[in-house]
């Protein structure tokens, strides 16, 4: 037998289970992998954790895994690097000069949010600096500055091809069982499954409407009308403020230093995708130079077919490179000071790093069948599916409701990538295998299911109190954390209500145009509503 039954689901379900109990994402995966070692070994204590032990090991040895890990480490010390030389105050001291208006001060907090897009830490806390005087003198209240945060934090990291997020995902799709059926490269499926995202692309269209149009309902209401008479922040209801984010003392920096890091990182990201595919293609035989590999292919084929976890790491140590030489040149820091912020940088990885290793162990114990020292819960599923005649078109639907509930449960997006993942990816391949669906089909119905996975854990992460990035936006804005959760909350719940009921429809009808159709269907009849019905909070 290749899997170990229903004994299988044990692990993700004891995950989920303890997620909402303990909030602590990473005690809960540990157990979970625990109780996974322990079902294979039989139930010897001392072999599970020589087996948990091996699988964590394990998950760092392979190639692919051990580059992830050290660009999202380095991305850490990228950004350490960037928050010392005082860019930001740069920033901040440059565009107060030419943002006079409430609506240009918003539109600018959206435009900076969506270029810093390699980490949403760094989003929340740089915008947040940046923008905060700029849009306290243009009466903009700090609840919908930390919104204006939030949104273009995680919604954009999960979106752009470039970000720690990304190489998650993709690094979990990747392993997870069924992938290899779709027969094509994870970064293409990525790629190609950005559209897919309804809940990440929609809430970037409520923060543009609702800037453009002034569409406020609820609790935003009364935060902004407040802060039109110089209330900023509701201190008395919501408690004090979260703490100021300071500026640093170096007042050499210029705009420009804050661009030209991040810059650097997407272009060289952007040659190296090709040129490493094409290192690769040299055999020494049919193909012996570099130049003669990129004659034998498109920049498509090339771009296509790389091994993104190469061309990120190239790109990470290219940029730290070259930025470390132009930050001492420019005099912004010193020796010193810039091993100081590498060090902090990194340090300020280690949580993300942690629950990125055991998302790959609970992964790889999850989907490796019997043979391989797996409990094969992916080959179970699919069977499962298979002969229950479960319908295919309501599995986007069902898999968003499930990641928003972990997510929102444990404040935390990545640990439900690594849960829920693992989960879909067998099941909708396995449903589209029992359907006798073609290879289109299925890969379309992957990326629908994928996407409500990933909306779902996304929608949780900006919504959940106890997210790191909820919390960081109300730092970074100085708004009292209660008041940045409760003016916040009617939004991504509206978002998230039109997405769903995108997902079912474009779910049943197995269609990206009905997806959207419905979304903005939905989307448009609240944002006309919604602020006439929903009274402003007293």
């Amino acid at each position: 037998m290749e899997h170990y039954g229903i004994w299988g689901i044990i692990p993700p379900l004891l995950t989920i289970l303890l997620a909402f109990i303990t909030k602590d994402v990473v005690a809960s995966l540990f157990l979970g992998i625990l109780s996974g070692a322990l079902i294979i070994s039989g139930g010897n204590p001392a072999v599970a954790i020589m087996k948990l032990t091996d699988l964590l090991a394990g998950s760092l040895a392979d190639g692919w895994n051990i580059r992830i890990f050290l660009f999202c480490a380095l991305l850490g010390g990228l950004v350490g690097m960037l928050t010392k030389t005082g860019a930001s105050g740069a920033f901040g001291r440059w565009a107060s000069n030419r943002l006079k208006t409430k609506k240009s001060s918003q539109f600018m907090t959206l435009i900076f949010g969506a270029i810093i897009f390699i980490d949403d830490y760094f989003n929340s806390l740089s915008v947040g600096t940046v923008m905060r005087p700029i849009c306290d003198k243009t009466n903009v209240s700090r609840a919908k500055l930390a919104y204006i945060l939030d949104s273009t934090a995680a919604p954009i990291c999960i979106l752009a091809p470039i970000s720690s997020w990304v190489v998650t995902v993709i690094s979990i799709v990747r392993n997870a069982q069924g992938f290899d059926k779709l027969d094509m490269t994870e970064l293409s499926f990525f790629i190609h499954a950005i559209p897919f995202n309804l809940y990440a692309l929609t809430t970037l269209l409520m923060v543009f409407c609702v800037i453009l149009f002034q569409r406020d309902f609820g609790p935003m209401k009364s935060s902004e009308e407040a802060a039109q008479n110089g209330q900023l922040y509701n201190e008395a209801k919501y408690g004090p403020v979260t703490g100021n984010v300071p500026e640093s003392e170096t007042t050499r920096a210029k705009p420009a230093d804050m661009l030209f890091p991040i810059i650097l990182l997407i272009v060289s990201a952007i040659i190296y995708f090709p040129v490493t595919t094409w290192f690769s293609a040299v055999d020494g035989e049919s193909i012996t130079s570099v130049i003669q590999a990129a004659g034998s292919m498109t920049l498509g084929e090339a771009f296509n077919n790389t091994d993104s976890s190469v061309a990120l790491c190239y790109a990470i140590v290219t940029t730290i490179f070259l930025t470390y030489i132009y930050y001492l040149g420019r005099r912004l820091m010193s020796l010193q000071e810039s091993a100081e912020a590498l060090r902090d940088g990194i340090k300020s990885m280690v949580p993300a790093l942690i629950i990125l290793t055991m998302a790959w162990s609970i992964g790889t114990i999850i989907k490796s069948p019997r043979e391989d020292g797996g409990l094969g819960l992916g080959l179970y599923l699919s069977e499962v599916v298979k002969n229950g005649g479960f319908p295919i078109g309501l599995l986007p639907f069902v898999l968003f409701i499930l990641s928003a509930v972990i997510s929102f449960a444990t404040g935390t997006s990545w640990g439900t990538f690594g849960i829920m993942i693992p989960i879909a990816m067998p099941i909708v391949t396995g449903l589209a295998e029992g359907s006798g669906l073609s290879q289109a089909t299925l890969i379309n119905a992957s990326m629908i299911s994928v996407s409500a996975v990933l909306s779902g854990a996304v929608f949780g992460d900006h919504a959940s109190p106890i997210s790191d990035t909820t919390i960081l936006s109300s730092t970074g804005a100085s708004c009292p954390h209660l008041e940045h959760v409760a003016t916040q909350m009617p939004y991504a719940i509206f978002v998230a209500v039109c997405a769903l009921c995108g997902f079912l429809a474009g779910g049943l009808a197995d269609s990206l145009l009905v997806c959207w159709v419905v979304d903005l269907v939905f989307f448009a009849i609240g944002l006309i509503l919604l602020p006439k019905y929903i009274k402003k909070a007293r």
